[in-house]
């Protein structure tokens, strides 16, 4: 594969828009028609047989059979964003943590607003795991998908009931 793609993965939750680079890196994956838009917008063409190892893994985790995912990625994002990102693959299936507790790993307790930014920026949605952090008060919060799939994406992975 040598240039960009992108197509669109159907789930229970919403359809997710997705793209990979010129070396079947994931790059994007998203919720949002703004996202896709986005997506679309940012060339490439069109090839959703391209994405089918994406899907597959998207739809084992939807069936309840996929915990975590193994796929090739290359995000683009400063060195805190990356790290902020890093830290999102280590929140375990089924577990939630804060955006303080997140701030608190990254080496940074003041600064959970600059985590919460750099969680509301990630662009591999479900795979990057920013459903699972939560407001200190256990609140459900900030999910570019919206707050109702961030919902059911935690009561699939048992983390809220």
């Amino acid at each position: 594969m040598s240039k960009t793609v992108w197509g669109v993965i159907e789930t229970p939750v919403g359809p997710l828009a997705a793209a990979l680079d010129g070396a079947g890196r994931l790059t994007r994956l998203s919720f949002g028609k703004a996202e896709r838009k986005r997506i679309v917008d940012e060339g490439g063409e069109r090839n959703d047989r391209a994405l089918a190892f994406v899907a597959r893994q998207i739809a084992e985790y939807f069936a309840g059979r996929r915990r975590n995912f193994d796929l090739p990625f290359a995000v683009k994002g400063t060195a805190f964003q990356k790290e902020v990102w890093a830290e999102l693959l280590r929140i375990p299936f089924g577990k939630t943590t804060t955006y303080a507790a997140l701030a608190r790993k990254v080496g940074r307790p003041d600064a959970f607003r600059a985590v919460g930014r750099a969680n509301a920026t990630n662009p591999i949605a479900v795979i990057v795991p920013c459903h699972r952090v939560i407001g200190t008060d256990g609140t459900l919060t900030g999910f570019a998908g919206g707050i109702a799939i961030k919902q059911k994406l935690l009561e699939l992975e048992g983390a809220i009931s």
